[in-house]
């Protein structure tokens, strides 16, 4: 077991990361109700002592889940990098976004508040661990305003415009209710975005 004197090990390391997945499955599939230490130990293979041990407690736990999710979200969005092209990045990053919702639904229901935390609230200081993420959008609207293929402007309230769009489109297609057309990424995604851009052209 890991202590504040000892660094953990791999074994902790494991625990940990099987307890923030497991809580973020539950919590997506049966809401706050089957969110309880017990159940938790059961379902990653440890004991009840291992949630206080490595969170403090079920809210430390949810917010664990929601920081892991935004660690990731931002992780896979960076490994678009940039090339000579600023609007095909912001494109390739909005298909990244949507990658890691369609690899790992429950977190992300978590992460936005889709999925209910019940009591397990959690604070304005912890819903900020998903503004790096949002940095990086702005970021790369910022290269596209740079690259004159887009007007120029607030490049995070134009961030917002293009976050909401793509963020509404993943919800919808994470609730199953894309698939008014054959090819939904294709034939909705794409398009509501390239409209957007456009309007936003010099």
């Amino acid at each position: 077991m890991a202590t504040m004197s000892s660094p953990a090990g791999p074994a902790d390391v494991d625990v940990r990361r099987r307890l923030i997945e497991v809580a973020a499955d539950l919590l997506g599939e049966e809401g706050p109700s089957a969110l309880s230490a017990r159940r938790l130990a059961r379902e990653a293979g440890t004991s009840t002592m291992a949630v206080y041990t490595h969170f403090g407690g079920m809210p430390g736990l949810v917010r664990a889940v929601v920081a892991e999710g935004f660690a990731r979200l931002y992780a896979r969005v960076a490994e678009v990098g940039q090339s000579d092209d600023p609007l095909a990045d912001l494109v390739a990053s909005a298909a990244a976004y949507r990658a890691h919702a369609l690899a790992d639904p429950h977190l992300f229901f978590v992460m936005f508040g889709s999925a209910s935390l019940g009591e397990y609230r959690l604070t304005e200081q912890e819903l900020e661990v998903g503004m790096a993420a949002f940095g990086q959008l702005v970021t790369a609207v910022e290269r596209v305003m740079d690259s004159g293929q887009i007007r120029r402007g607030d490049p995070a309230a134009v961030a917002g415009q293009f976050w909401a769009a793509l963020h509404g489109y993943v919800m919808i297609e994470l609730s199953g209710l894309s698939h008014v057309v054959e090819d939904p990424e294709g034939e909705i995604l794409a398009p509501l975005l390239m409209n957007l851009l456009t309007a936003l052209a010099p």
